[in-house]
């Protein structure tokens, strides 16, 4: 099982490429179930969940090409992939594959819109949580849908089809409004989500679906207006860049020390992290090719965060924030209201010398002079790259096991980072 070995205290210096947002390639890859046509999506990011939801999609029918590889040794830009879905060969979605990747439960939206039926298992819980599918259910039913659920199964059928509703989300989900307005695109009449989330991502399914023919308002707002056509054609759409990756390499440099660029950032979807970041000491300016991050000298400041639905602090950075101050020189606080086990990086950051004490879903972090390096374990995708971070302005060595988790969402972290000055090294077995 692959490791990362880190020797931290060298600043970062240079550009970072931005790779396409995990967050948005998966419901657009899912999308592609709405068509019999080809959906081209360029910036697509080299990650184990692409590499699994593609395995998964297969199991409905759909085939995908991959333009041929650049030249060079470098691991970007992202690749160009075509899927064709042309015919749904398997309606059911088993828990064998499911249970290996949560949104591959969304599924269920283009299924039922497209073919009629659907049987998609429950996802069950997972490590940050147990976000529930009710919403999407519920939801479903809105748009004309019989559901049951049965032996763990979501049974759904709409023989004659999904038809348009006024359709109340009882809170703010991501995935619920996804799914929701994939449905609806097929819908007969007109569907108006109301409480929908806002989040970049959002906007960017709605924007390939349009290309698709759909017709779709109000993607970024709480309002989404969807008028339902027949059939969507084929289209290309590029992945916006990812957020998250973004907000992460922001907080590394501005831990470290040093003058990062971040290549195809957009400051529009940061901007609640940025505010935070100018707060602890970074100082940021966009550029005509991305944001640029610089921390020179002076220490770092505390800070009080909420994690909220966009456009607030996105709970994604919630534990990259926390690895940052860490050291900062005061006592900030963290309150989680987004899923309810996402702490489980304090732990692990304690073996580095964090000072960091949970009441409830808020964390009190009391900064500290310096960082130890040390052995530790990555528990979930963001915990594990708030590892890294502290790491880099670790004295000594750090070793992170169980890495597979930040192969999920972060396209060869270890080449970016030891580009821009760090050192840092993937171990194998």
């Amino acid at each position: 099982m692959d490791r990362i070995r880190i020797v931290g205290g060298n600043r970062l210096n240079g550009r970072v490429p931005i790779s396409g947002a995990k967050n948005a390639a998966l419901p657009l890859m899912i999308a592609s179930l709405l068509t019999d046509q080809t959906l081209t999506l360029d910036n697509v990011p080299r990650l184990a969940d692409v590499e699994q939801l593609k395995r998964i999609l297969g199991n409905h029918g759909l085939d995908y090409s991959v333009d041929g590889k650049r030249p060079g040794p470098e691991v970007y830009p992202g690749d160009t992939v075509h899927f064709t879905a042309r015919t749904i060969v398997d309606t059911t979605a088993p828990y064998e594959l499911v249970s290996k990747m949560r949104a591959s439960f969304w599924v269920v939206g283009p299924l039922l819109a497209r073919m009629g039926e659907a049987r998609v298992s429950l996802p069950g819980g997972c490590a940050i949580g147990t976000r529930p599918v009710d919403f999407f259910i519920e939801a479903l039913k809105q748009l004309g849908a019989d559901i049951d659920v049965d032996a763990g199964y979501v049974v759904a059928t709409a023989r004659r089809g999904l038809r348009g509703a006024r359709i109340v989300l009882p809170g703010v989900s991501v995935g619920a409004t996804h799914v929701t307005m994939m449905a609806a695109t097929l819908a007969r009449g007109e569907t108006v989500i109301e409480n929908a989330a806002r989040e970049p991502e959002i906007v960017d399914l709605a924007l390939c679906l349009n290309k698709m023919g759909a017709r779709i308002t109000g993607a970024g707002t709480p309002t989404i207006v969807i008028e339902g056509v027949p059939r969507l054609e084929g289209a290309r759409h590029a992945v916006m860049p990812d957020r998250i990756e973004s907000g992460t390499y922001a907080m590394a440099v501005t831990m470290t020390g040093g003058d990062l660029v971040l290549e195809g950032a957009r400051a529009d979807t940061l901007a609640e992290p940025m505010k935070i970041l100018r707060a602890v000491g970074a100082e940021i300016d966009e550029t005509n090719d991305g944001i640029r991050v610089r921390r020179n000298g002076h220490g770092l400041a505390p800070v009080d965060v909420i994690t909220d639905p966009f456009p607030g602090f996105p709970t994604d950075l919630q534990a990259q924030l926390m690895a940052l101050v860490s050291r900062a020189e005061g006592t900030s606080h963290i309150r989680e209201t987004i899923f309810e086990n996402r702490f489980m990086h304090v732990q692990e950051l304690a073996r580095l010398g964090a000072d960091i004490k949970l009441d409830g879903q808020t964390a009190t972090v009391r900064g500290v002079s310096g960082l130890k390096g040390a052995q530790v374990m990555a528990t979930d995708l963001r915990a594990s790259v708030s590892l890294v971070i502290a790491g880099l302005a670790a004295q000594g060595e750090t070793t992170i096991n169980r890495v597979y988790h930040l192969d999920r969402g972060f396209e060869r972290i270890e080449t970016k980072l030891g580009g821009v000055g760090a050192e840092i090294e993937r171990l194998s077995g």
